[in-house]
C-alpha cells in the first residue's frame, strides 16, 4: 500500500508544473493540455496577473487557494502550479523532417545520458537560446522531463520538440541515413573554434561524470573539444553545451 501511495505522488508531480517562469512559459507555447491553475492566495506580482490573465483567456479553470498547499509540490513553487497533460515527445522521424524543413542547417542535440534534472534543464535552456531545432534523450540511464527540468529550464522546454527513444546507436545511424554529421564533443577532439562545422549536425553530449559512451563515440563522425587550461578536468555537460553552441550558432 506505501508502495502505491509513493507511486501517485510520483505520477502526481510529473503532472504538475510550478514556478513564475516555468508556467507562464508553458501558457504561452500552448504544447501541453492544461487542467487547471492553481494560485496561492498570498502570490502577487506582474508575472502572476498575466499568468492568471493567459489562464482565464485560454478558458483555463484558475483556483485560488491556501499557500500550504503547495508544500507537497515544492519549497520553491513561487505561489504557482499547474496540473498538465504529461510531457509528450515526438518520434525521432518527425522530429528529424521538422529539423529539415524548417532550417536551411539543421541542427539536433543529441544527450548521452544526462542523469542530473538541473543539467538537464539547463541544457535545453541553452538549446532554445542558441536555436537549435530538437533535442535527442536515450529512454534508459538518463533522467526524462519532469518537474524539475522544466523549473531548471525556466519553462524553455515548452519551446523546443524532444525525442525520447530506446536506442541511441540505431537513432544515429537514422540520422546519418538523412544526411546528419554527427559530432561528439569529447576532451582530446579537434578544436571547437577552429573545426569546420558540416550542416546537417547533430551535436552528442556525453554525460555528467563519464562524458561519450564508447558505443555512441564510435558512432560519431569526428569530435570536437573545448580548448582550456589544464587547471581543471572538464565543465559539466550544462556549461560545455552553452560554450559549443554558441560557437556552433557562429558558424550556422
Amino acid at each position: 500500500m506505501h508502495k502505491n501511495r509513493n507511486n501517485r505522488k510520483e505520477l502526481l508531480l510529473e503532472n504538475i508544473v510550478y514556478g513564475r517562469n516555468s508556467v507562464l512559459e508553458l501558457l504561452k507555447a500552448s504544447k501541453r493540455a492544461v487542467n487547471k491553475l492553481m494560485v496561492s492566495q498570498t502570490a502577487r506580482g506582474t508575472v502572476i496577473s498575466e499568468i492568471v490573465f493567459l489562464a482565464k483567456q485560454k478558458g483555463i479553470a484558475v483556483h485560488t487557494v491556501p499557500p500550504e498547499k503547495f508544500d507537497k509540490y515544492s519549497q520553491h513553487s513561487q505561489g504557482v502550479a499547474v496540473e498538465v497533460s504529461p510531457t509528450e515527445y515526438i518520434e525521432i522521424e518527425d522530429l528529424i523532417k521538422q529539423s529539415t524543413q524548417s532550417s536551411s542547417k539543421p541542427l539536433i542535440v543529441i544527450l548521452d545520458g544526462i542523469e542530473d534534472p538541473h543539467n538537464l534543464g539547463a541544457i535545453i535552456r541553452n538549446c532554445v537560446a542558441f536555436g537549435v531545432d530538437g533535442i535527442i534523450i536515450p529512454k534508459w540511464r538518463a533522467v526524462g522531463v519532469n518537474e524539475t527540468v522544466s523549473k531548471a529550464s525556466a519553462g524553455a522546454v515548452e519551446h523546443i520538440s524532444i525525442s525520447k527513444v530506446s536506442n541511441l546507436s540505431q537513432t544515429i545511424d537514422l540520422l546519418k541515413e538523412n544526411s546528419f554529421w554527427i559530432v561528439g564533443a569529447e576532451n582530446g577532439g579537434q578544436s571547437l573554434e577552429s573545426s569546420d562545422l558540416p550542416f546537417p549536425s547533430a551535436i552528442v553530449i556525453g554525460s555528467e561524470g563519464l562524458g561519450l559512451h564508447s558505443l555512441t563515440k564510435k558512432h560519431c563522425d569526428f569530435l570536437i573539444s573545448i580548448p582550456q587550461k589544464n587547471v581543471i578536468s572538464s565543465l559539466n555537460a550544462s556549461c560545455a553545451s552553452a560554450v559549443i553552441l554558441y560557437e556552433v550558432s557562429k558558424k550556422r
